[in-house]
């Protein structure tokens, strides 16, 4: 059996797969009932409940599907015996966007718990780093 850091790690590298071929199941799949996500689009005051962070990925999508990519670069991952956290850099943007700023990458932070022996996540944040 992998240990906790590999368990999560692969998880998070799944779900960023499942983003970028637009699986709604597979993306919300390994996220508690209670999630809480901050994002970068509004609502500012976050995202709360699987049902909610379900309907905000279909807009995110479409946009996708334009020819945007959404690739892990780097991640850490540290993991307790019940509670983690890992946070990523992403190259997420269209081949136009990104040749214009190519060190432009979203931030990720995820906090996870384990409930049930399985690792979930419970909190999670994108942002992309203020330029002006």
């Amino acid at each position: 059996m992998r240990d906790d850091t590999e368990q999560i790690r692969a998880l998070i590298e799944d779900w960023a797969e499942a983003v970028h071929r637009g699986r709604i199941d597979a993306v919300v799949a390994d996220h508690a009932e209670d999630i809480v996500m901050f994002d970068v689009p509004p609502p500012y005051r976050g995202v709360r409940g699987i049902d909610a962070y379900r309907q905000v990925w279909p807009p995110f999508f479409a946009w996708q599907a334009q020819g945007a990519v959404f690739d892990i670069e780097e991640m850490e991952v540290t993991a307790g015996e019940d509670v983690a956290f890992a946070h990523a850099l992403v190259r997420c943007g269209t081949e136009d966007e990104l040749t214009a700023r190519p060190g432009f990458r979203l931030r990720l932070t995820l906090g996870l718990r384990k409930e049930a022996g399985r690792w979930v996540v419970a909190h999670e944040h994108h942002s992309f780093p203020d330029l002006s």
